[in-house]
Protein backbone atom coordinates (compact mmCIF):
# COMPACT_ATOMS: atom_id res chain seq x y z
CA UNK A 1 0.00 0.00 0.00
CA UNK A 2 1.36 3.71 -0.63
CA UNK A 3 2.81 5.58 1.82
CA UNK A 4 1.87 8.66 0.07
CA UNK A 5 -0.15 11.47 2.49
CA UNK A 6 -3.64 11.31 1.64
CA UNK A 7 -3.60 14.73 0.82
CA UNK A 8 -1.35 13.97 -2.15
CA UNK A 9 -3.80 13.10 -4.90
CA UNK A 10 -4.89 16.34 -5.41
CA UNK A 11 -1.56 18.03 -5.06
CA UNK A 12 -0.15 15.82 -7.93
CA UNK A 13 -3.13 16.72 -10.03
CA UNK A 14 -2.23 20.42 -9.81
CA UNK A 15 1.64 19.86 -10.08
CA UNK A 16 2.52 17.22 -11.83
CA UNK A 17 -0.11 18.27 -14.62
CA UNK A 18 1.33 21.41 -15.21
CA UNK A 19 3.24 22.17 -18.42
CA UNK A 20 6.62 22.24 -19.31
CA UNK A 21 8.91 23.77 -21.76
CA UNK A 22 12.39 22.67 -23.14
CA UNK A 23 13.51 24.80 -26.15
CA UNK A 24 10.54 24.92 -28.98
CA UNK A 25 8.72 21.70 -26.90
CA UNK A 26 6.28 21.84 -25.11
CA UNK A 27 5.85 19.25 -22.51
CA UNK A 28 2.37 18.46 -22.03
CA UNK A 29 3.15 17.69 -17.69
CA UNK A 30 5.95 17.32 -15.55
CA UNK A 31 5.84 13.12 -15.87
CA UNK A 32 8.31 11.60 -18.21
CA UNK A 33 9.12 8.24 -19.06
CA UNK A 34 13.25 7.32 -17.84
CA UNK A 35 15.48 5.58 -20.48
CA UNK A 36 15.50 1.60 -19.88
CA UNK A 37 17.31 -0.65 -21.99
CA UNK A 38 15.26 -3.43 -23.12
CA UNK A 39 16.69 -5.36 -25.53
CA UNK A 40 13.50 -6.21 -27.51
CA UNK A 41 14.79 -4.99 -30.67
CA UNK A 42 16.09 -8.05 -32.97
CA UNK A 43 18.61 -6.75 -35.64
CA UNK A 44 18.40 -3.28 -33.68
CA UNK A 45 15.02 -2.87 -35.48
CA UNK A 46 12.11 -1.34 -33.17
CA UNK A 47 9.00 -3.95 -33.92
CA UNK A 48 5.61 -3.53 -33.06
CA UNK A 49 5.79 -4.23 -30.15
CA UNK A 50 8.09 -1.74 -29.09
CA UNK A 51 5.79 1.05 -30.75
CA UNK A 52 2.97 -0.27 -28.92
CA UNK A 53 5.14 -0.43 -25.56
CA UNK A 54 5.67 3.30 -25.75
CA UNK A 55 2.38 4.68 -26.97
CA UNK A 56 0.80 2.92 -24.27
CA UNK A 57 2.46 5.01 -21.47
CA UNK A 58 2.18 8.01 -23.48
CA UNK A 59 -1.81 7.04 -23.72
CA UNK A 60 -2.01 6.69 -20.29
CA UNK A 61 -0.61 9.68 -19.35
CA UNK A 62 3.32 10.24 -19.67
CA UNK A 63 4.34 13.82 -20.94
CA UNK A 64 7.39 13.00 -22.07
CA UNK A 65 9.28 9.52 -23.44
CA UNK A 66 13.11 9.37 -23.41
CA UNK A 67 13.68 5.90 -25.21
CA UNK A 68 15.64 3.27 -24.07
CA UNK A 69 19.66 3.49 -25.27
CA UNK A 70 19.82 3.69 -28.81
CA UNK A 71 23.31 2.99 -30.76
CA UNK A 72 24.67 5.49 -32.52
CA UNK A 73 26.15 4.91 -35.85
CA UNK A 74 29.76 4.20 -34.97
CA UNK A 75 31.11 0.48 -34.80
CA UNK A 76 31.85 0.00 -31.64
CA UNK A 77 29.28 1.84 -30.02
CA UNK A 78 27.25 -1.08 -29.29
CA UNK A 79 27.10 -4.48 -27.16
CA UNK A 80 24.29 -6.31 -28.46
CA UNK A 81 22.38 -6.65 -31.89
CA UNK A 82 18.59 -6.75 -29.78
CA UNK A 83 19.44 -3.41 -28.68
CA UNK A 84 18.10 -0.75 -30.90
CA UNK A 85 19.91 1.66 -33.36
CA UNK A 86 19.16 4.69 -34.49
CA UNK A 87 20.96 4.43 -37.78
CA UNK A 88 20.33 2.53 -40.85
CA UNK A 89 17.16 2.43 -42.94
CA UNK A 90 15.08 -0.14 -41.02
CA UNK A 91 15.58 0.74 -37.58
CA UNK A 92 14.84 4.29 -38.32
CA UNK A 93 11.52 3.26 -39.97
CA UNK A 94 10.68 1.46 -37.28
CA UNK A 95 11.68 4.36 -34.90
CA UNK A 96 9.77 6.82 -37.15
CA UNK A 97 6.33 4.41 -36.25
CA UNK A 98 7.53 4.89 -32.61
CA UNK A 99 7.23 8.50 -32.54
CA UNK A 100 4.04 8.89 -34.44
CA UNK A 101 2.03 6.28 -32.00
CA UNK A 102 3.13 8.39 -29.53
CA UNK A 103 2.30 11.68 -31.25
CA UNK A 104 -1.29 9.78 -31.62
CA UNK A 105 -1.42 8.97 -27.87
CA UNK A 106 -0.64 12.68 -26.95
CA UNK A 107 2.66 12.55 -26.09
CA UNK A 108 6.33 13.98 -26.85
CA UNK A 109 8.94 11.76 -27.72
CA UNK A 110 12.72 11.80 -27.60
CA UNK A 111 15.50 9.36 -28.96
CA UNK A 112 18.58 8.76 -26.17
CA UNK A 113 21.26 8.45 -28.22
CA UNK A 114 24.17 6.32 -26.88
CA UNK A 115 27.60 5.11 -27.27
CA UNK A 116 29.11 2.45 -24.34
CA UNK A 117 32.69 3.01 -25.29
CA UNK A 118 35.36 0.92 -23.00
CA UNK A 119 32.06 -1.13 -21.55
CA UNK A 120 32.36 -3.03 -25.09
CA UNK A 121 33.65 -6.29 -24.99
CA UNK A 122 35.73 -8.43 -27.77
CA UNK A 123 32.85 -10.49 -29.98
CA UNK A 124 30.21 -8.52 -28.60
CA UNK A 125 27.88 -7.38 -31.56
CA UNK A 126 26.47 -6.04 -33.67
CA UNK A 127 30.03 -5.40 -35.21
CA UNK A 128 31.91 -8.48 -33.16
CA UNK A 129 34.98 -7.16 -34.94
CA UNK A 130 34.99 -3.91 -33.71
CA UNK A 131 37.51 -2.75 -30.52
CA UNK A 132 36.70 -1.29 -27.77
CA UNK A 133 37.41 2.47 -27.69
CA UNK A 134 37.64 5.61 -25.07
CA UNK A 135 39.62 8.39 -23.93
CA UNK A 136 42.07 6.18 -22.43
CA UNK A 137 41.77 2.34 -23.25
CA UNK A 138 40.71 2.15 -19.70
CA UNK A 139 37.64 0.02 -18.66
CA UNK A 140 36.26 1.62 -14.79
CA UNK A 141 38.13 0.24 -11.85
CA UNK A 142 41.33 -1.16 -14.01
CA UNK A 143 44.73 0.41 -14.56
CA UNK A 144 45.55 -1.98 -17.67
CA UNK A 145 44.50 -0.34 -21.05
CA UNK A 146 42.62 -3.43 -22.68
CA UNK A 147 41.33 -0.56 -25.20
CA UNK A 148 41.87 1.28 -27.57
CA UNK A 149 42.44 4.85 -26.65
CA UNK A 150 40.72 7.44 -29.56
CA UNK A 151 42.43 9.50 -31.78
CA UNK A 152 41.24 12.84 -33.17
CA UNK A 153 40.25 10.95 -36.52
CA UNK A 154 38.12 8.31 -33.73
CA UNK A 155 36.55 11.47 -31.48
CA UNK A 156 35.51 12.92 -35.03
CA UNK A 157 33.36 9.82 -36.11
CA UNK A 158 31.68 9.77 -33.06
CA UNK A 159 30.69 13.48 -32.82
CA UNK A 160 29.84 12.89 -36.43
CA UNK A 161 27.51 9.71 -35.54
CA UNK A 162 25.49 11.59 -32.79
CA UNK A 163 25.05 14.49 -34.97
CA UNK A 164 23.66 12.21 -38.02
CA UNK A 165 21.64 10.42 -35.70
CA UNK A 166 20.00 13.90 -34.19
CA UNK A 167 19.42 14.87 -37.41
CA UNK A 168 17.54 11.82 -38.28
CA UNK A 169 15.58 12.12 -35.33
CA UNK A 170 14.44 15.44 -36.53
CA UNK A 171 14.01 14.05 -40.26
CA UNK A 172 11.65 11.41 -39.06
CA UNK A 173 9.67 13.37 -36.27
CA UNK A 174 11.13 13.46 -32.94
CA UNK A 175 10.92 15.77 -30.74
CA UNK A 176 14.46 16.73 -29.40
CA UNK A 177 16.86 14.35 -28.82
CA UNK A 178 18.92 13.14 -25.28
CA UNK A 179 22.69 12.54 -25.11
CA UNK A 180 23.70 9.61 -23.24
CA UNK A 181 26.49 10.83 -20.99
CA UNK A 182 25.90 9.25 -17.80
CA UNK A 183 26.60 6.05 -15.61
CA UNK A 184 29.85 5.25 -16.93
CA UNK A 185 29.91 4.98 -21.09
CA UNK A 186 31.85 6.95 -23.89
CA UNK A 187 31.06 10.33 -22.68
CA UNK A 188 30.69 9.97 -19.49
CA UNK A 189 34.12 8.21 -19.65
CA UNK A 190 35.88 11.22 -21.00
CA UNK A 191 34.08 13.28 -18.40
CA UNK A 192 35.38 10.93 -15.58
CA UNK A 193 39.10 11.32 -14.47
CA UNK A 194 39.24 7.84 -13.16
CA UNK A 195 39.16 6.99 -16.99
CA UNK A 196 39.83 9.57 -18.75
CA UNK A 197 43.94 10.09 -18.55
CA UNK A 198 44.92 11.94 -22.04
CA UNK A 199 47.56 14.49 -21.62
CA UNK A 200 45.92 16.60 -24.76
CA UNK A 201 42.71 18.94 -24.92
CA UNK A 202 40.35 16.39 -24.34
CA UNK A 203 42.13 15.53 -20.62
CA UNK A 204 43.43 16.77 -17.73
CA UNK A 205 41.34 19.32 -15.33
CA UNK A 206 37.32 19.12 -14.98
CA UNK A 207 36.70 21.57 -17.97
CA UNK A 208 39.52 20.02 -20.81
CA UNK A 209 37.59 16.72 -19.56
CA UNK A 210 34.45 18.40 -20.76
CA UNK A 211 35.68 18.95 -24.51
CA UNK A 212 34.58 15.70 -25.80
CA UNK A 213 31.03 15.80 -24.81
CA UNK A 214 30.96 19.78 -25.79
CA UNK A 215 31.62 18.73 -29.13
CA UNK A 216 29.00 16.38 -29.04
CA UNK A 217 26.88 18.98 -28.07
CA UNK A 218 27.59 21.52 -30.42
CA UNK A 219 27.91 19.26 -33.57
CA UNK A 220 24.25 18.08 -32.51
CA UNK A 221 22.97 21.78 -31.74
CA UNK A 222 24.32 22.66 -35.72
CA UNK A 223 22.79 19.87 -37.40
CA UNK A 224 18.88 20.51 -35.97
CA UNK A 225 16.57 23.66 -36.17
CA UNK A 226 17.33 25.98 -33.38
CA UNK A 227 13.81 25.29 -31.45
CA UNK A 228 14.76 20.94 -31.37
CA UNK A 229 15.59 20.49 -28.05
CA UNK A 230 19.17 18.65 -27.04
CA UNK A 231 19.01 17.31 -23.13
CA UNK A 232 22.21 15.96 -21.75
CA UNK A 233 22.20 13.51 -19.25
CA UNK A 234 24.75 12.99 -16.70
CA UNK A 235 25.33 11.25 -13.49
CA UNK A 236 27.87 10.92 -10.38
CA UNK A 237 28.07 7.47 -10.53
CA UNK A 238 29.06 4.90 -12.77
CA UNK A 239 28.76 1.32 -13.55
CA UNK A 240 30.51 -0.63 -11.11
CA UNK A 241 31.66 2.62 -9.43
CA UNK A 242 28.37 3.74 -7.65
CA UNK A 243 30.74 5.88 -5.56
CA UNK A 244 32.76 7.91 -8.32
CA UNK A 245 31.64 11.75 -8.55
CA UNK A 246 32.72 13.70 -11.07
CA UNK A 247 32.35 16.81 -9.15
CA UNK A 248 32.83 17.07 -5.18
CA UNK A 249 31.58 20.93 -4.85
CA UNK A 250 28.98 23.12 -6.34
CA UNK A 251 31.48 25.07 -8.14
CA UNK A 252 33.27 21.81 -9.65
CA UNK A 253 30.06 20.64 -10.65
CA UNK A 254 29.04 24.29 -12.32
CA UNK A 255 32.94 23.99 -13.90
CA UNK A 256 31.61 21.15 -15.73
CA UNK A 257 28.03 22.12 -16.60
CA UNK A 258 28.80 25.23 -18.19
CA UNK A 259 30.22 24.25 -21.28
CA UNK A 260 28.14 21.73 -22.21
CA UNK A 261 25.18 24.62 -21.37
CA UNK A 262 27.16 27.48 -23.52
CA UNK A 263 27.65 24.65 -26.20
CA UNK A 264 23.47 24.14 -26.76
CA UNK A 265 22.16 21.70 -23.81
CA UNK A 266 18.44 22.95 -23.52
CA UNK A 267 17.93 20.39 -20.36
CA UNK A 268 20.00 18.19 -18.32
CA UNK A 269 18.64 15.17 -17.32
CA UNK A 270 20.76 14.37 -13.88
CA UNK A 271 20.45 11.00 -12.77
CA UNK A 272 20.55 10.12 -9.30
CA UNK A 273 20.17 6.42 -7.77
CA UNK A 274 18.10 8.34 -5.14
CA UNK A 275 16.63 11.38 -5.89
CA UNK A 276 15.60 12.53 -2.25
CA UNK A 277 19.61 12.11 -1.32
CA UNK A 278 20.96 15.86 -0.86
CA UNK A 279 24.26 16.14 -3.76
CA UNK A 280 26.48 18.91 -1.24
CA UNK A 281 26.65 19.12 2.53
CA UNK A 282 24.92 22.30 3.81
CA UNK A 283 22.08 22.52 1.06
CA UNK A 284 18.69 19.77 0.88
CA UNK A 285 19.06 19.95 -2.93
CA UNK A 286 19.43 16.87 -5.45
CA UNK A 287 21.73 17.28 -8.08
CA UNK A 288 18.94 18.25 -10.60
CA UNK A 289 18.38 20.79 -8.18
CA UNK A 290 21.93 21.96 -8.39
CA UNK A 291 21.84 21.36 -11.85
CA UNK A 292 19.18 23.93 -12.64
CA UNK A 293 20.53 26.76 -9.83
CA UNK A 294 23.96 26.48 -11.57
CA UNK A 295 22.85 26.22 -15.19
CA UNK A 296 19.22 28.23 -15.20
CA UNK A 297 18.48 25.32 -17.60
CA UNK A 298 15.43 22.78 -17.45
CA UNK A 299 16.40 20.01 -15.07
CA UNK A 300 14.66 16.49 -14.59
CA UNK A 301 15.39 14.47 -11.76
CA UNK A 302 15.77 11.06 -11.50
CA UNK A 303 16.08 7.74 -9.08
CA UNK A 304 13.78 5.49 -7.60
CA UNK A 305 9.96 7.63 -7.96
CA UNK A 306 7.82 6.00 -6.32
CA UNK A 307 9.69 3.26 -5.06
CA UNK A 308 11.54 2.43 -1.82
CA UNK A 309 14.45 -0.10 -3.15
CA UNK A 310 17.38 1.36 -5.29
CA UNK A 311 16.94 -0.06 -8.87
CA UNK A 312 20.39 -1.93 -9.13
CA UNK A 313 18.66 -5.12 -6.84
CA UNK A 314 15.88 -5.14 -9.86
CA UNK A 315 18.71 -6.69 -12.18
CA UNK A 316 19.69 -9.39 -8.82
CA UNK A 317 15.81 -10.30 -9.65
CA UNK A 318 14.82 -8.29 -6.44
CA UNK A 319 11.43 -6.31 -6.22
CA UNK A 320 10.57 -2.70 -4.46
CA UNK A 321 7.65 -1.36 -2.27
CA UNK A 322 6.10 1.12 -2.92
CA UNK A 323 7.51 4.76 -1.63
CA UNK A 324 5.79 8.36 -1.07
CA UNK A 325 5.45 10.95 -3.41
CA UNK A 326 5.01 13.72 -0.87
CA UNK A 327 8.84 14.92 -0.91
CA UNK A 328 8.65 15.02 -5.08
CA UNK A 329 5.70 16.94 -4.94
CA UNK A 330 7.14 19.06 -2.29
CA UNK A 331 10.41 19.56 -4.45
CA UNK A 332 8.42 20.17 -7.46
CA UNK A 333 6.14 22.80 -6.52
CA UNK A 334 8.91 25.18 -5.08
CA UNK A 335 10.78 24.44 -8.73
CA UNK A 336 13.62 23.01 -7.32
CA UNK A 337 13.47 21.10 -10.89
CA UNK A 338 10.87 21.15 -13.73
CA UNK A 339 10.20 17.61 -14.63
CA UNK A 340 10.42 13.55 -12.91
CA UNK A 341 11.54 10.54 -14.73
CA UNK A 342 10.06 7.97 -13.56
CA UNK A 343 11.94 4.03 -14.25
CA UNK A 344 11.00 0.78 -13.06
CA UNK A 345 7.31 2.08 -11.50
CA UNK A 346 6.34 2.49 -15.17
CA UNK A 347 7.73 -1.06 -16.16
CA UNK A 348 5.64 -2.31 -13.29
CA UNK A 349 2.29 -0.44 -14.79
CA UNK A 350 2.32 1.31 -17.82
CA UNK A 351 -0.94 3.99 -16.33
CA UNK A 352 1.36 4.56 -13.63
CA UNK A 353 1.24 8.17 -14.35
CA UNK A 354 -2.81 8.26 -14.80
CA UNK A 355 -3.40 6.56 -12.06
CA UNK A 356 -1.01 9.58 -9.95
CA UNK A 357 -2.82 12.12 -12.01
CA UNK A 358 -5.91 11.28 -11.13
CA UNK A 359 -5.34 10.57 -7.09
CA UNK A 360 -5.68 6.54 -7.55
CA UNK A 361 -2.72 6.23 -5.15
CA UNK A 362 -4.36 2.41 -3.97
CA UNK A 363 -4.08 1.08 -7.13
CA UNK A 364 -0.04 1.55 -7.45
CA UNK A 365 1.58 -1.92 -7.31
CA UNK A 366 5.32 -2.11 -5.75
CA UNK A 367 7.81 -3.49 -8.38
CA UNK A 368 8.43 -6.68 -9.06
CA UNK A 369 11.74 -8.05 -11.38
CA UNK A 370 9.78 -9.93 -13.92
CA UNK A 371 8.75 -6.91 -15.30
CA UNK A 372 12.17 -6.68 -16.70
CA UNK A 373 11.43 -9.80 -18.99
CA UNK A 374 8.30 -8.73 -20.91
CA UNK A 375 6.93 -5.37 -23.16
CA UNK A 376 3.98 -5.09 -21.23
Amino acid sequence: MSVTSPDAASRAAEILARPATINGLTVPNRIAMAPMTRMFSPGGVPGEDVVSYYARRAAAGVGLIVTEGTYVGHESAGQSDRVPRFHGEEQLAGWARVAEAVHAAGGTIVPQLWHIGMVRKPGDQPFPDAPAVGPSGLRIGEDEVTGKAMTQADVDDVVGAFAEAAAAAERIGFDGVEIHGAHGYLVDQFLWAGTNRRTDAYGGDPVARTKFAAEIVAAVRETVSPGFPVIFRYSQWKQDAYDARLAETPEELEAILAPLASAGVDAFHASTRRYWRPEFDGSDLNLAGWTKKLTGKTAITVGSVGLDGEFGRAFQGEGAGLGSLDDLLERLERDEFDLVAVGRALLQDPRWAEKVLSGRFDELAPFDAAALKTLS
